[in-house]
């Protein structure tokens, strides 16, 4: 734990306090320490502010689209394959996991090809209707877009299977009970599945949106942080702060600036962490039982 956790995060600590880059490297030339300049210099110089909070705003716009896309996506697949009447419930629920079994590293680099605007067989199909279709990958919405649906692909199948666990547990006296009450479809819902669903997943959504913060291998594998924006320092419009700290250090060579991103991310997903989980009801009631 010494050795791979804590080491490494007191190494990269330190690192935001130093002048650690490209022209000051280890062990050509020796690092000084530096204080709170590099904290100063991103938020004082107008192009790494404005970088920092066009990336975050995205940052927090991804963990949000790409979270509730997957579980909802899930859940809709979930009540579909649940419903009464459906026949080969097993062969559909297998299939649907389809996109979850096969590795990811492989899926986002086919997906790429697919969306490939000159040769990519969507919009290739797309042009033999009359139809030109967009510059997935290269315009600054659509990237974003085709980001959000190629992971809704990629990610809505553990929900799916985490719900309809959920849902063979509600007892069916609650759904006859409602149904002798003359309820709806949508009030059994809103008032018997919805709530029993989120009581038992809502930890896991948490964490599934401080990972999507983090979710280097989306777009990482798929946009490459492009289109390339001019108006950033080392990024692009679909850059994360995972994938632009990856681009500072690794490519450009700016460690001591990725340091302080990487310290500012910590402080987000920890804080937005701990206020979630302590307003979490599942866990609140698990204290109680104790």
């Amino acid at each position: 734990m010494f050795f791979f956790s804590v080491l490494p995060i007191i190494f990269s600590v330190m690192i935001a306090f130093t002048n650690y880059n490209n022209t000051h490297e280890p062990p050509g030339k020796l690092v000084d320490w530096q204080g709170f300049r590099a904290f100063k210099e991103l938020f004082s110089l107008s192009q790494w502010a404005h970088t920092f909070f066009g990336v975050f705003t995205w940052t927090m716009t991804w963990a949000v689209l790409s979270t509730f896309t997957t579980f909802f996506g899930g859940f809709a697949v979930a009540l579909l394959v649940q419903q009464k009447g459906i026949r080969f419930k097993s062969l559909f629920r297998a299939i649907y996991m389809v996109p979850f079994a096969i590795p990811a590293f492989l899926s986002l680099l086919i997906m790429r090809n697919l969306f490939n605007a000159q040769f990519g067989p969507i919009n290739s199909t797309l042009l033999k209707f009359g139809i030109v279709g967009p510059e997935w990958l290269s315009d600054p919405f659509w990237a974003k877009a085709t980001i959000v649906i190629v992971n809704l692909w990629l990610g809505f199948p553990l929900s799916m299977l985490l719900i309809i666990g959920i849902l063979t547990t509600i007892p069916r006296d609650l759904y006859e009970a409602s149904e002798v009450d003359g309820a709806s479809a949508l009030y059994k819902f809103r008032k018997i599945t919805f709530p029993s669903v989120m009581f038992s997943l809502s930890p896991i959504l948490i964490g599934q949106f401080a990972g999507n913060i983090n979710n280097f291998n989306v777009i990482f594998l798929l946009s490459g942080g492009g289109p390339t924006n001019s108006e950033y320092q080392f990024a692009g419009h679909t850059d994360i702060l995972i994938t632009w700290l990856y681009s500072l250090s690794i490519t450009n060579g700016r460690y001591n600036f990725a340091a302080v991103i990487s310290i500012f991310l910590f402080i987000i997903i920890a804080i937005f962490a701990l206020f979630s989980f302590r307003r979490t009801r599942s866990f609140r009631e698990d204290d109680l039982l104790r």
